[in-house]
């Protein structure tokens, strides 16, 4: 598999594309105005305890106060990190207070209406590894299969972290580090024992709200979290970005520097393999299958909701092959759909109806395959009494519709309109009711010009009814800048 990560720079933002056998498959945006917090680690104030949620509310110094869970406030008992919440939360009131100074790190940037989602489980990561102050334990990324290889990591680590001194801390070694030698987990380690240093000191001197600790711009976090073996360039656009790359390329991962490349063509570096127009096509609902199917796609508060059609694809030999081969497309358009869209939280695919229990079988096992390949944790539930598949999908930032689009201001959001039928309708009922509250010699209804050419035309025989009953006349007027279900009744 071949794999190419694009970067292009401008001054107010900077995106990413990561694309394998010349398709994208993932694309990472940052803004000037909005950066991403995740990972940044704050000193904050709670501002109010909220023990009916067993939560509470911090300033961090943004817009909106920061939420945190009683899960997530480390409690001094066990200092053993991400492990399955099986323990009784405590009363959140035995943890904090109000008034509070607490140090607290960004798990989840704040999406939609909801503020940023904080712990006080630091971490910081490297290349290899991720450093957690105050714990003791060392993890390992269970996408390092081999057990040789698994328990090799884990006794250099140990190992090290004995002899590291002042601050204690945990590690998790991530997958990049899976084949890479003694010196360079080594490396990472004094550099993140540093690092712990630098925060340190900074949490004591600094005041409330204060940043003690942002992450590395997009440009550079994508060389620390996405570079491969098996990535043959990275190409970026500045001449600027280029130099800062190669620089921590040449201190942190040497071993790739003949695969960083600067991008002077006079083709935008987004054109490449289609990024630009494979972007849009990732704002539509509608994903159109190669052998004619197609998939929807619908993104709401609670979950995603995707649908499998067959289509134009009518197939060759009977319906339940057709219905196969559609799903089983489905299956590797939804997982790289998943990770383009950036899609998190609660996900429902409905595959079209299958008879032949192999064939489910297979189009699970074809999605699991896929969902492999993705960065994100994900994790499938398997299939429900009504033929679902349910799946969760790690959701940290918000989605790429989230990040780009806006709720349409003519439907708020609802991706449809009242028909010109049903506003007709409505603005008779508004003026029999008007009618009746109030004294006027006659009506003037400004309207959109659909609306005002319906009523004059369609509806005409049922506004000459309505004048008759009311016994008044009513004039129409067109409003260029009304949508098709504004409107306004005046009194003449």
């Amino acid at each position: 598999m071949s794999e190419e990560i694009l970067i292009n720079v401008t001054p107010v933002e900077t995106r990413v594309a990561l694309v394998e056998n010349g398709m994208l498959q993932e694309a990472y945006i940052e803004r000037a105005s909005r950066k991403g917090i995740v990972g940044n680690i704050y000193k904050g104030k709670v501002v109010r305890v909220l023990p009916g949620m067993e939560a509470a509310f911090v300033d961090i110094g943004l817009e909106r106060a920061a939420f945190i869970h009683a899960s997530d406030v480390v409690n001094g008992a066990s200092d053993e990190p991400d492990l399955e919440v099986s323990r009784t939360v405590p009363d959140i009131r035995s943890l904090l207070r109000e008034g509070q100074s607490l140090v607290v790190q960004v798990t989840k940037d704040p999406i939609g209406t909801k503020g940023a989602r904080l712990t006080t489980q630091l971490s910081v990561p490297s290349r290899y590894l991720v450093f957690m102050p105050g714990v003791s334990h060392i993890g390992i990324s269970q996408r390092i299969e081999d057990d040789t290889e698994r328990a090799r990591l884990k006794a250099i680590v140990e190992e090290n972290a004995q002899a590291q001194g002042e601050p204690q801390g945990g590690y998790i070694i991530r997958t990049a580090a899976e084949a890479a030698s003694a010196e360079d987990l080594i490396a990472d380690m004094h550099y993140l024992h540093r690092l712990s240093q630098s925060i340190h000191e900074r949490i004591k001197a600094a005041a409330v709200p204060a940043v003690i600790y942002q992450d590395l711009p997009l440009f550079i976090r994508t060389i620390r979290d996405l570079i491969r073996p098996q990535t043959e360039k990275v190409r970026i656009d500045s001449r600027e970005s280029h130099q800062r790359v190669m620089q921590f390329v040449s201190e942190f991962v040497s071993e790739f520097s003949d695969k960083v490349e600067y991008y002077p063509g006079e083709r935008p570096i987004f054109d490449l393999y289609s990024v630009e127009d494979e972007i849009q096509k990732a704002l539509s609902r509608k994903v159109q299958l190669k052998s004619g199917g197609y998939v929807i796609i619908d993104q709401t508060e609670a979950m995603t909701t995707i649908d499998i059609n067959t289509g134009a694809f009518v197939g060759h030999r009977n319906l339940e092959e057709t219905i196969f081969k559609t799903n089983l497309e489905a299956a590797r358009a939804i997982s790289r759909q998943l990770r383009l869209r950036n899609l998190g939280g609660i996900i429902i695919i409905d595959f079209i109806d299958m008879e032949d229990a192999e064939h489910r079988r297979q189009v699970h096992r074809m999605l699991e395959k896929m969902l492999e390949r993705d960065h994100a944790k994900t994790k499938i539930t398997g299939v429900s009494e009504l033929g679902l598949v349910e799946m969760t999908r790690k959701r940290t930032t918000e989605s790429l519709g989230q990040l780009l689009c806006e709720p349409c201001p003519i439907c708020d959001g609802r991706g449809f309109l009242k028909t010109g039928e049903t506003v007709c309708f409505e603005i008779f009922r508004e003026i029999l009711r008007v009618n009746r509250a109030y004294e006027a010699e006659s009506y003037l209804v400004m309207a959109s010009q659909s609306v005002v050419d319906r009523l004059l035309d369609e509806e005409s025989d049922n506004v000459a009814d309505l004048e008759t009953f009311i016994g008044k006349s009513i004039r129409f007027q067109v409003e260029a800048f009304y949508s098709q279900e504004q409107y306004d009744v005046v009194l003449l």
